[in-house]
């Protein structure tokens, strides 16, 4: 409950609700733990409600038929994440991957809605949100298509930097060369060597572990 609640007291929309709310949100939600490689929730399956990473780091992704991936978005701790498919009564369109030990919270989708009811406040938060999400959905198509390997790297990382989707988010993030290499779609030695490009060109500094980034804005702009 310690770890939800500092998520929560991270979270933009958490100061936005009275009192009453929050006593619900911390009452309904759960959090539960997956372990390194689990598919916390596939494809296919119901939606239960909205998502938030307490720790670790999770993949959203879709799996074709033919073996083949494609990520659509990479969630570090402090992030909320699904608020579309909870909108819509419809089973989930994506699995929702851990990429190392984490801790989801789960917001049941009763409760979801019933903030959107009871807090305008909540509802101008999730109008923002779901316009960051588009974009950054759009920026990931184009990355996918346009830029090479560096460039991949580069903007991956500045849009788990995002401060909107993010808050938690700081100037050095946790996230191994492997983990890179699942949210890019890129090798483990192709992610090596595009680090050591950026950080070569002063965007960033990496360490055992993780990724300071010197300038967010210059990931954004770098192209490769």
């Amino acid at each position: 409950m310690q770890d939800l609640k500092r998520m929560l007291d991270e979270s933009d929309w958490w100061p936005r609700l009275d009192a009453g709310q929050r006593a619900r949100v911390l009452a309904d939600t759960v959090v539960r733990d997956a372990a390194a490689g689990q598919v916390f929730s596939a494809r296919g399956e119901a939606v239960e409600g909205w998502l938030g990473v307490v720790e670790g780091l999770v993949k959203v992704s879709i799996d074709a038929a033919n073996g083949r991936s494609m990520t659509l978005a990479g969630v570090p701790a402090g992030g909320w994440f699904g608020e579309g498919s909870v909108l819509k009564d419809e089973p989930r369109r994506y699995d929702v991957v851990a990429l190392r030990r984490s801790r989801i919270a789960v917001m049941p989708r009763q409760t979801f809605h019933w903030l959107i009811d009871t807090s305008p406040a909540f509802s101008r938060f999730l109008l923002v949100q779901l316009n960051e999400r588009l974009g950054h959905f759009i920026a990931a198509l184009e990355h996918q298509r346009l830029l090479g390997p560096e460039g991949r790297v580069a903007r991956c990382l500045a849009q788990l930097f995002n401060p909107r989707l993010y808050p938690s988010t700081r100037s050095r993030l946790r996230i191994s060369q492997s983990e890179l290499g699942l949210l890019t779609g890129l090798s483990r030695q192709r992610v090596n060597q595009a680090l050591h490009k950026l950080e070569a060109l002063g965007l960033l500094r990496t360490s055992y572990g993780g990724v300071t980034v010197m300038s967010v804005e210059r990931l954004v702009a770098f192209e490769g």
